[in-house]
């Protein structure tokens, strides 16, 4: 063993800590395969000896090694068209999809989560090298904290108000507040949406919010976080009981039509609060505007 072997075990140490308690499952049930678990595990693994071992490579001078950091630049890229495929793949037998929008942004958050890896392993062996092993732990520790508040993000509940709301029916039209749903015409549907169907409306706190609830790939996460958490009273091929969102033109508001197994209005309210905001559906027509508004005239 050489002078270099306990920081680089303690970043590599450090860094796959991080990587497991990014790794954790949730309602949404993605990873939850053990396989998928061991993946990422392992990407995390060298994600965090690539971090740990150029700190060693630049106090020797050695800087022919940080190349490998533009190598692993390239892998974990791949690891972003690997989850967009198994995804895009799996979300074809879900009875409320996804949407291409919710998995970009999950491979997204899969590659920059191993970049995150690499960075806590980083600077928490630079820490132990150059301070001492008290140190190491330290920045290691605040790495963590930054991991845990960039990997919470924004949630739907920071940009709108959630109503509860009885859906009803005028004639064969199926209403959520005096937004227009869809058309059901057999008595019978009629019935079970009645029974089973819960309304929701979404009020905007700004006008970005507006924009970004606008969005279809940011409605079909809500749809689809809600039926995983609360159930679906649906099955293949019954396009009446499939759950909807739909703006009013006027204000931008937003209906949520579902059918939950499980008609809890509380947890679907909580479910809805914690719908992450999609990092592609977020729009901001506001600052557009402030900045034409400062652009000098020609």
């Amino acid at each position: 063993m050489n002078e270099y072997t306990y920081p680089i075990l303690f970043g590599v140490i450090f860094g796959v800590a991080v990587r497991l308690y990014m790794l954790r499952t949730d309602y949404r049930q993605y990873p939850t395969y053990l396989h998928g678990k061991i993946i990422h595990i392992a990407l995390g693994f060298i994600a965090a000896g690539l971090g740990t071992v150029a700190v060693p490579s630049i106090m020797e001078e050695d800087f022919t090694a940080i190349t490998f950091l533009t190598i692993a630049a390239s892998q974990f890229r791949d690891v972003r068209n690997m989850e967009r495929n198994t995804l895009t793949e799996l979300d074809s037998y879900e009875l409320v999809p996804r949407g291409k929008t919710y998995i970009e942004g999950i491979a997204v958050a899969f590659e920059s989560r191993n970049y995150l890896v690499i960075f806590t392993s980083l600077f928490s062996t630079f820490a132990y090298l150059a301070i001492k092993w008290w140190a190491g732990i330290v920045v290691g520790i605040i790495c963590l904290l930054i991991c845990k508040k960039l990997m919470a993000g924004s949630k739907l509940k920071d940009i709108v108000d959630i109503e509860y709301v009885e859906p009803h029916f005028k004639d064969a039209g199926l209403y959520v507040d005096n937004i227009y749903i869809m058309n059901i015409g057999l008595p019978a549907r009629q019935q079970e949406i009645l029974n089973y169907g819960m309304g929701f409306i979404l009020k905007p706190k700004t006008f970005d919010a507006r924009a970004t609830i606008a969005n279809l790939g940011q409605r079909q996460a809500i749809l689809h976080d809600v039926s995983t958490a609360l159930g679906i009273f649906r099955d293949s091929g019954t396009p009446a009981l499939t759950p909807l969102a739909k703006r009013d033109l006027n204000d931008g508001r937003v209906g949520i039509f579902v059918l939950p197994q499980d008609k809890n209005i509380d947890r679907a309210i909580e479910v809805i609060s914690n719908v992450p905001t999609l990092e592609n559906a977020i729009r901001m027509p506001t600052e557009r505007e402030g900045k034409e508004k400062g652009m000098p005239t020609k």
